[in-house]
């Protein structure tokens, strides 16, 4: 395998003052990338600001021979975000990876939880995303190259009590994935999804102290790096910690079909097992996918004839 190199590439790093996104970035600028560092500053619940730790990472990257600039755009401002992106491509004429890794907390029980504290979390880590996303796509799309990183979560893809806001948030990312790597795809736009269980400011306080060594950041970001590479796959999600890494895959079961004097409620139930039965579940690929097969089983217990040719 040959070396992963960023040389000639530009970076956006959201959330890079600390933690994942600061290893992300001093990662991908070590491999020759330029990097713009994105922090807005806030605490882990997203109050207060200050880009002193964007341009400390800066000031690491340059003190190691690389090239970056710092910007303190709020990811949940859509027009903050189309000025960082105009910046970056001001200073380096082009950008080819974003890494969307900024993130704020506001854990509560939904019982407890305030709208406003699930609209505040929804708006930081799903639509930054989207508007980091669409600041850049029509510039990734001239240019024919893209590389998209979306920071998910287990709490997002498993649940995590008293973590909503935050879950389906992570959770929504899947949807943009999918359908932006089938949209990307002929312009060589590659988008993916990374699921960190690291040490960061957003796992203090949950994690014990032999735990906290283990998972540092730095055994994430070669998992980061690849999903960004030239030779990146798209539409993945690939979690890691520790230096141990695994795809997550959605499955279906091959389910049953129906009809008749079956096809009630009480025959779902009776039929749940064979409904759940995890025997020949496959990944569907798309949503059409999941219709045509829908249909195919429905014509063959109906005995009809496919309503297409095969």
């Amino acid at each position: 395998m040959s070396e992963v190199r960023f040389d000639g590439r530009v970076a956006i790093v959201t959330g890079a003052g600390a933690g994942l996104g600061r290893s992300h970035a001093l990662g991908l600028a070590a491999r020759g990338a330029k990097v713009v560092v994105n922090d807005l500053g806030v605490s882990r619940d997203g109050t207060g600001s200050g880009s002193d730790a964007a341009r400390s990472v800066v000031a690491e990257i340059r003190a190691a021979g690389g090239e970056a600039i710092a910007n303190g755009a709020n990811v949940a401002n859509a027009e903050q975000v189309q000025a960082m992106v105009d910046a970056a491509i001001a200073e380096f004429g082009h950008v080819d990876i974003l890494v969307n890794n900024a993130g704020i907390l506001r854990d509560k029980t939904f019982a407890k939880m305030t709208l406003e504290d699930f609209r505040t979390v929804v708006e930081v880590h799903l639509m930054g995303s989207v508007n980091t996303t669409h600041a850049l796509w029509q510039h990734m799309v001239a240019r024919g190259y893209g590389r998209i990183v979306y920071t998910t979560s287990s709490s997002g893809m498993y649940g995590n009590f008293g973590q909503s806001n935050y879950g389906a948030a992570k959770s929504a990312m899947l949807g943009l994935m999918n359908v932006l790597s089938q949209e990307g795809a002929k312009y060589d736009i590659r988008v993916n999804m990374l699921a960190p269980t690291a040490a960061t400011r957003m796992t203090e306080g949950l994690l014990n102290q032999d735990l906290l060594e283990l998972l540092q950041p730095e055994t994430i970001t070669p998992g980061l790096l690849a999903l960004v590479s030239e030779a990146a796959p798209t539409k993945m999600i690939m979690g890691g910690g520790a230096g141990c890494f695994a795809e997550t895959r959605i499955y279906e079961t091959e389910g049953v079909a129906l009809h008749g004097a079956d096809l009630t409620p009480e025959g779902v139930l009776a039929a749940m097992d064979k409904i759940r039965d995890p025997s020949n579940q496959q990944v569907m690929d798309n949503a059409f996918v999941q219709t045509r097969k829908y249909a195919r089983m429905a014509a063959a217990a109906g005995g009809l004839p496919l309503p297409w040719n095969e």
